[in-house]
């Protein structure tokens, strides 16, 4: 049972995540541009409470506490809020759903929000972000625990196409008016690694992605990666 205070992630039209298929192409050049710097963070422990939703949710996060950078879209800059994941992937492409995704999520002073998204796959090949903060999570209890300085770009951003489309959070209260950015590139993982991010994780909540959402009316563009400095 949904509170009514999430009303929006079952009556919402335009809903996250969705299956990105069918895309057109923009030609819009330099689009999404960085400028991230290094910044205090903390790995935190969110407490919220949705074992009886379809939500998992994104109880792990590194939050930054600093001043982390921003990312610019359509001239509107947003900063670096946090990042977290979410096991199996919420993005799928062409109905096909990868092991991981993460989020690196971000805010304008307009109150607006804009996440990116980045999938992987399984691979003998670490990530070298998540096995940095990996023996953290391990020990992660109610209390944050300090992660020095991080720069964002250490997530490591893939080099490729990207899709964009207009969503919501996909986690209560499912707000709208998301600008969504999920990479083409599907980046790699070891089995390792994601055992590791589930295991730390309370059983009801170890498959903690919320199912794709229909598109209705939208559309999603495609991107050429010359259009992301």
């Amino acid at each position: 049972m949904l509170k009514s205070k999430w009303e929006t992630c079952s009556t919402g039209r335009e809903q996250s995540p969705i299956d990105i298929g069918t895309v057109q192409v923009s030609s819009r050049p330099r689009d999404l541009q960085r400028n991230y710097r290094p910044a205090e963070a903390v790995l935190r422990n969110r407490t919220e409470d949705v074992a009886n939703t379809n939500f998992g949710g994104d109880r792990h996060q590194v939050v930054f506490l600093g001043d982390a950078g921003n990312i610019t879209i359509n001239g509107m800059v947003y900063k670096a809020a946090n990042c977290h994941w979410h096991s199996p992937s919420e993005h799928t492409f062409n109905g096909t759903r990868y092991p991981l995704e993460i989020h690196v999520v971000h805010h304008s002073d307009e109150n607006k929000t804009a996440v990116v998204g980045i999938l992987y796959r399984y691979s003998l090949l670490p990530d070298l972000f998540i096995a940095s903060i990996l023996p953290a999570i391990l020990f992660l209890g109610r209390e944050d625990i300090p992660l020095g300085f991080i720069n964002p770009e250490t997530v490591g951003f893939p080099n490729s196409d990207y899709y964009r489309y207009n969503g919501s959070l996909t986690t209560p209260p499912c707000t709208e008016n998301v600008t969504w950015t999920v990479f083409k590139e599907v980046k790699t993982v070891t089995r390792f690694e994601v055992e590791a991010l589930r295991r730390v994780l309370p059983p009801q909540n170890r498959n903690n992605s919320r199912p794709t959402q229909p598109l209705n009316d939208r559309t999603v563009l495609l991107y050429p990666r010359r259009s992301f400095t």
